[in-house]
């Protein structure tokens, strides 16, 4: 029986990729689509980290697993940090456990606390620790020593000054090579049956670097042209060194959750336009976070860990008052969050009824606007018990020429579409980024296949039918062999809630790479 090796790496982009394989800058990348297959991958929508790598490992759709973001709004309008204990649906080695079979599983996003399985598993990037890492994140614990060095993003990306993309290419480098060093060494010291190892440098690049690689970015400025490439390329080392060190009898596959393109000059702010349109109103005075005001404005870097580990039951509202504190609730029904990477609308509407009518009317109403591509209900794209977790509507901002549009958030009174400044071209904290996320990711595969094309709910069914597993009905389908036997396993998520000081430190950690303020 054939084992699985599945090596992710994130945001890897097919239009890169591609080129790249042909011109002989991706060799190992190359050689899998030589003897294998090279389709183009469709990511969730909206293509982001969580629900997308969520999605490859249950094969079914968010509205299904219960993923959408890293954070949730509670029904009190609180934010509450998601982690596995969410995931509604069981994921591969849920699957392979119950089958006796044997898993090893690195730093997928999702995956803290790691869940106890017959095998290893250290969890992603949302473990709640900074640049080091601890026995928290590995399971067995007992393991940690032979994983203590597998690296998170060893600096910030919120802000970008003189200097940063001089030093970031280098870490970058360094964080492939010691992930490739441990994961080598795993994949021919301990048994096992599926292999999963996630990279992300390529996301981390591509956001920052993209202005400087592609000279056509209405944001282009010279220097640092190779960096993107240089990270791939060593990306591809470590594809071959890893399918070297797998030995004999192994199907390959390199998925990636999502593709990348460049961000224009373009900003939305969705809240502008729901006030506009009289949906949203201000708070007169405007309320905001005097915590997080002083921690992010007058607490120095180094420091703002231990602050928000010994405030640690104010961090989470913190960060809610941030986002939410300036809406006058009583007379707003419709408002936004304004993630750049997760354009979307939630209803302030308790009445089922009018909840619908009011979403069907504002998705008319965006899609009329210039700077929305398509607005959906969210029922039009999700399916599933989880489905009333996800926010009511669905943006794809509209592409100018080719490059997005930035989704950043609303000053009181300001403009609903605005052009950024020169200053504000590098992007990082609340500026949006250089690079976006595409909804078309990459997928290699050792073997060859029938099909044409694929999407992320595939990958799942296609490793159970390699590996002779069953699993419960899914979304996707086998792209390889005659499809798995479908059953049901049993299945129970674990706790969703994190103690205060992992949530603390989960907010400076999420803050640190970009996604929070």
């Amino acid at each position: 029986m054939a084992r699985f090796l599945l090596i992710g790496l994130d945001g890897a982009e097919p239009s890169l990729v591609g080129p790249w394989m042909d011109a002989g800058l991706l060799p190992n990348l190359a050689a899998l689509r030589a003897r294998g297959a090279f389709l183009p991958l469709a990511s969730t929508q909206p293509p982001v980290t969580f629900p997308a790598w969520t999605t490859c490992v249950t094969g079914v759709n968010p509205g299904r697993h219960g993923i959408f973001d890293f954070t949730e709004i509670t029904p009190e309008r609180g934010l509450r940090f998601v982690n596995s204990g969410d995931r509604a649906a069981p994921a591969l080695w849920n699957m392979l456990d119950a089958a006796g079979k044997r898993s090893c599983v690195l730093g997928v996003p999702g995956t803290y606390p790691p869940e106890p399985i017959n095998g290893l598993m250290v969890s992603g990037f949302d473990s709640p620790v900074t640049t080091g890492v601890d026995r928290s994140f590995v399971y067995p614990p007992e393991r940690y020593v032979a994983v203590r060095d597998w690296p998170f993003a060893d600096f910030q990306e919120h802000h970008i000054g003189p200097g940063w993309h001089a030093m970031a290419p280098e870490k970058l480098l360094a964080g492939v090579e010691r992930k490739c060093a441990i994961a080598e060494s795993l994949l021919r010291e301990e048994p096992w049956d599926f292999f999963m190892a996630v990279f992300g440098e390529s996301d981390t690049v591509s956001h920052h670097f993209w202005l400087f690689h592609d000279p056509e970015s209405p944001r282009h400025r010279p220097g640092f042209e190779s960096a993107i490439l240089q990270v791939y390329q060593r990306l591809d080392a470590a594809v071959g060194r890893l399918i070297a060190a797998a030995g004999e009898d192994v199907v390959v596959g390199i998925v990636s959750d999502h593709g990348f393109g460049g961000a224009g000059t373009g900003v939305v702010h969705l809240n502008n336009w729901l006030a506009e349109k009289g949906y949203l109103r201000w708070n007169a005075a405007g309320r905001d976070s005097l915590l997080k005001r002083a921690a992010l404005g007058l607490v120095p870097e180094r420091w703002r860990g231990h602050l928000f580990r010994r405030f640690a039951g104010l961090a989470a509202k913190a960060e809610a008052q941030s986002r939410l504190g300036r809406i006058d609730w009583s007379r707003t029904t419709a408002w936004s969050e304004e993630l750049n990477y997760f354009p979307s609308i939630r209803l302030n509407e308790a009445d089922p009824t009018r909840r619908i009518a009011l979403a069907e009317h504002l998705c008319s109403q965006l899609e009329s606007w210039d700077c929305v591509r398509h607005a959906w209900r969210r029922e039009a794209i999700f399916s599933g018990p989880e489905v009333h977790r996800a926010p009511d509507i669905i943006l794809e901002l509209a592409l100018e020429n080719g490059y997005a549009h930035s989704c950043l958030r609303s000053t009181p009174g300001g403009p609903p579409f605005r052009r950024i400044r020169d200053d504000e071209h590098l992007g990082g904290k609340e500026r949006g980024m250089n690079g976006t996320h595409r909804d078309t990711g990459v997928l290699l595969l050792s073997e060859r296949t029938r099909a044409t094309a694929a999407s992320l709910a595939d990958i799942a069914p296609t490793v159970l039918a390699v590996l002779g597993a069953p699993g419960p009905a899914m979304d996707g389908r086998s792209l390889l062999g005659e499809g798995f036997d479908s059953r049901k396993i049993a299945y129970e998520r674990g706790s969703s809630s994190y103690t205060e000081e992992e949530e603390a430190i989960m907010v400076e950690r999420m803050r640190a790479l970009g996604y929070l303020e």
